[in-house]
């Protein structure tokens, strides 16, 4: 990629563009926003001078309805709280229970009660401990109901899918730090909570966005992104920022000579259990995939990192790139299943995710203002969009170069149990029995 190429992309506007109509739009899985946002991106993709195409496929639609958490003060406290995606219609009543990180020994006394549990994960954890992994412990430990407390202050309910594409077995809720707080003394005191949640799941549709870009090769690369948000904020950080990255690399890769084919998809329902990004495992040819570049995160932050999942040969690439840039490639190299790679990694993929989250004071990863309503336009940052999109296109010319080779399910296993992930995704309900499909 020549410096004419590289300075047309810093100075492109159109990832901005996208960018603030997707923030405009409510973009819940399923339902007419998400629909409207995929024209959307089929729109800036075909600009690029992309044929694309949108390709429906069914899914369990959630709609949410009210949300009621009392507590059996004198006079009776309500707080403010949000159901989280795929939580059942519930109107519980139970002892409220502190039960702290969601571990298996924090949820030994949550049997009958609801559970309070943290967002944070525990001090003593090696990798970031998943929400769904929290509330399938809380959920198999007898709890009635979960509520999960954010650790970020600012008055700021958490929200986040309870399962993979499927309604759960127990309510669940997310309330603010500061109301968390509250509700850990009333746990002291041994108080009463009522939780009401109505929703609905029903059938739906929703749909991915395709194109192609390169030659006409019988090996690709496959450059994801998604594009839905939760229905709580706008979505700006959480994936805005990070399908109008892709948007951005695609723009400056059109012009450029690929040593193979790369296949671009912004996919659908991520948010509430990579559904998107499962259909479209099921129609790509996986085995001529060199590898699957996953854009979730990226554009958020300054400095960009990837996680390489395991593959000393995607790491090497990066270093590549990163040795011949003036800005900071962070590495990381845990495999994890909560993002649009996953069903591409345990069909033998190699993949690469481009993130940005910043890390708290202590280092440990966190979420900051995503899955909030505070997640909104003002929070992202065009150099960072421009940046990353400078980046992941030169990162994703250099994996169109490159042999991967497959990543060994048995591996990928242990190095998930390693880390220590298995009995939380086993919680969790995304433990495969079978890994390679």
């Amino acid at each position: 990629m020549d410096d004419d190429t590289l300075g047309r992309a810093w100075r492109d506007d159109a990832p901005w563009a996208l960018l603030t109509d997707l923030a405009a739009m409510d973009r819940f899985a399923g339902h007419p926003g998400e629909r409207r946002a995929a024209g959307r991106v089929r729109e800036a993709l075909e600009t690029a001078g992309l044929d694309a195409r949108i390709e429906p496929f069914g899914m369990r639609r959630w709609t949410r309805g009210g949300t009621r958490l009392t507590v059996d003060t004198d006079p009776a406290h309500s707080f403010e709280a949000v159901a989280l995606p795929y939580s059942p219609s519930a109107d519980v009543t139970g002892r409220l229970v502190d039960a702290g990180y969601g571990t298996p020994g924090d949820c030994a006394r949550v049997e009958g009660g609801v559970a309070v549990v943290s967002t944070a994960t525990p001090p003593d954890a090696d990798r970031h401990v998943h929400r769904m992994e929290k509330c399938g412990h809380a959920a198999d430990a007898g709890a009635r109901a979960v509520v999960f407390a954010s650790d970020r202050p600012g008055q700021l309910p958490p929200t986040g899918a309870l399962r993979f594409g499927e309604e759960a077995d127990t309510p669940a809720v997310g309330v603010s730090h500061e109301t968390g707080e509250w509700l850990r003394r009333y746990a002291d005191r041994g108080a009463q909570v009522s939780l009401g949640v109505d929703a609905t799941t029903e059938a739906g549709e929703s749909q991915n966005v395709r194109a192609t870009l390169g030659p006409d090769t019988d090996e690709a690369v496959l450059l994801v992104a998604h594009y839905d948000a939760h229905d709580v904020g706008e979505g700006a950080l959480d994936n805005g920022c990070g399908v109008a990255t892709m948007v951005g690399a695609v723009r400056a890769l059109a012009g450029v000579r690929l040593d193979c084919r790369v296949e671009v998809a912004a996919v659908g329902c991520e948010e509430v259990g990579l559904l998107g990004a499962a259909a479209l495992a099921e129609t790509v040819d996986t085995d001529r995939l060199r590898a699957v570049v996953n854009v979730d995160g990226a554009g958020r932050f300054r400095d960009l990192r990837a996680v390489t999942h395991g593959s000393e040969a995607l790491r090497e690439t990066v270093e590549g790139v990163a040795d011949e840039v003036p800005d900071p490639v962070a590495i990381g190299e845990q495999p994890h299943p909560y993002s649009d790679h996953w069903p591409f990694l345990r069909r033998g993929v190699p993949a690469l995710q481009l993130h940005s989250s910043r890390p708290s004071e202590d280092g440990v990863w966190e979420r900051g203002w995503t899955h909030t309503r505070a997640d909104t336009l003002d929070k992202a940052d065009p150099r960072s969009v421009r940046t990353h999109a400078v980046l992941a296109a030169l990162l994703v010319k250099r994996v169109a170069a490159g042999s991967f080779g497959d990543i060994d399910p048995a591996e990928l296993r242990g190095q998930l149990r390693e880390a220590g992930a298995e009995p939380g995704m086993r919680a969790a309900g995304v433990w495969p029995e079978r890994w390679d499909e």
